[in-house]
């Protein structure tokens, strides 16, 4: 007669429930990097949809290039230790590292969608020096002026920055032009005026539009 050895039921219990939660981690991991067909990879840029007022709206508003791209934010993507983080300046933090899901999650609760591009292949070797140096601006506070110095930095700002080196992308002159009107916007007319600063137009700078409309750049979908 044949006898088996019994494995221990509790072992086997342990191992199952070990299995089952190792497969759900996987899962979300996948999912987080994954959305909605679009699979991230070091270096993608994220650009977060515009309001239709407030400061959001106003940025929008002077600087919007093309129909399709309405954007106020901007974030580059990096993997490190099998987690996604985004790198970007924004005025509640200033210049972060931020695990990818509670920057997806903070967009989602304004209402507000993220949008993924990235570097067309030839432009690709821009990627581990743009990461390196973005990492190291970490730390400094938002620039809430708007108008570029050493020690601060806005969203744009600080992805130009990371690329500069490669020259990805470029500076422009600032407009506060209001398109349909021909005339400075007024919240930005008040804007600076509260600062006691006149309106930087024509100084050099950037926005989230802008890069957006990079040649450089290919869009991916959102996720």
């Amino acid at each position: 007669m044949i006898k088996f050895k019994k494995k221990p039921l509790q072992k086997t219990g342990k191992a199952i429930l070990y299995t089952f939660f190792l497969v759900i981690i996987l899962l979300l991991q996948y999912c987080t990097s994954r959305s909605k067909g679009v699979r991230l990879k070091n270096g993608d840029l994220l650009f977060v949809t515009a309001k239709e007022t407030g400061l959001s709206g106003a940025i929008n508003n002077v600087t919007q290039k093309k129909k399709e791209a309405s954007f106020d934010h901007i974030g580059i993507v990096e993997e490190q230790d099998k987690q996604w983080y985004v790198l970007h300046a924004a005025p509640k933090g200033g210049s972060q590292k931020q695990n990818l899901a509670s920057f997806i999650k903070d967009q989602s609760d304004e209402g507000q969608k993220v949008v993924v591009y990235r570097l067309k292949p030839k432009f690709q070797k821009a990627i581990p020096e743009a990461l390196k140096k973005a990492e190291s601006m970490v730390g400094k506070p938002y620039n809430f002026n708007y108008i570029l110095e050493e020690n601060s930095y806005y969203c744009s700002d600080y992805i130009e920055r990371a690329f500069r080196e490669y020259n990805i992308f470029k500076l422009e002159p600032m407009t506060f032009v209001d398109p349909k009107t021909g005339k400075i916007n007024e919240f930005w007319t008040e804007f600076y005026k509260k600062k006691n600063l006149e309106v930087p137009e024509g100084k050099p700078g950037c926005n989230p539009n802008g890069l957006a409309a990079s040649e450089k750049l290919e869009k991916l979908g959102e996720l």
